[in-house]
């Protein structure tokens, strides 16, 4: 996981809920993950570090028109047409990308194509995030909104598990927000109070989580286990 996290800087607005999706892609992996794993969107593979050790073989697959860098990437396509043959893999991982997608059932239905019966896919979406890698970005999902997609495309779901209440979103939206009007000369000054102000948030998060029962409706971002019907 440490190798995961260092490509999120400590002065990164994002570091904290890095570390928050990072334990809970861990966590839904361990218990699912097996065999060939594709990672749908995988970018440069940094999330390797993160389940590789869990499957037999990862296989990252991106397109050419990817922001990020594709010289780890395995094979070329989209989430609409993966060149793969059908039931070609164990398990499948696609995180923050569902958002970018103009068709995201037709995506769903493709990652349900290449998995075996009986596969596990885990997909993370946001229901709360700003407006990133414009003009691809479409779509923020509830946790209804996903169990009707998923269903519809053909999956059972597993599970669909908030990662944070109110004051992760906030805290991470409010960094954001202060380095976009920041000043250029200050912005160390703004990415050291980011740091600063970051560290009560996890503790404060778990303290309401625990007893405001609707937390939950101010998570930022959903994960979604979801499996092929099959044996």
């Amino acid at each position: 996981m440490k190798a995961y996290l260092s490509h999120y800087p400590l002065t990164a607005p994002a570091r904290m809920v890095a570390e928050r999706s990072a334990r809970h892609i861990r966590a839904a992996a361990r218990q699912h993950f097996r065999g060939r794993l594709l990672d749908i969107g995988c970018g440069s593979k940094w999330k390797a570090d993160l389940v590789g050790d869990l499957v037999r073989e990862y296989i990252g697959v991106d397109h050419t028109g990817s922001i990020h860098d594709l010289s780890q990437v395995d094979m070329i396509g989209t989430a609409y047409d993966i060149p793969v043959r059908s039931t070609s893999f164990d398990c499948a991982l696609c995180t923050s990308v569902l958002e970018h997608l103009e068709e995201p059932e037709t995506a769903l239905r493709e990652s349900l194509r290449v998995l075996q019966p009986g596969g596990t896919a885990v997909y993370t979406a946001p229901a709360f995030w700003h407006l990133h890698e414009q003009p691809r970005d479409f779509f923020r999902y509830t946790p209804y909104g996903l169990r009707y997609l998923f269903t519809k495309a053909g999956y059972e779901i597993v599970d669909v598990i908030p990662m944070s209440g109110f004051w992760m979103t906030f805290a991470t939206e409010r960094g954001y927000y202060w380095l976009s009007v920041a000043p250029r000369v200050l912005r160390p000054l703004v990415k050291a109070c980011v740091v600063l102000a970051n560290l009560i948030v996890p503790p404060v998060d778990a303290l309401e989580r625990r007893i405001h029962r609707r937390s939950n409706e101010w998570a930022w971002m959903h994960i979604v286990v979801a499996r092929k019907p099959g044996p």
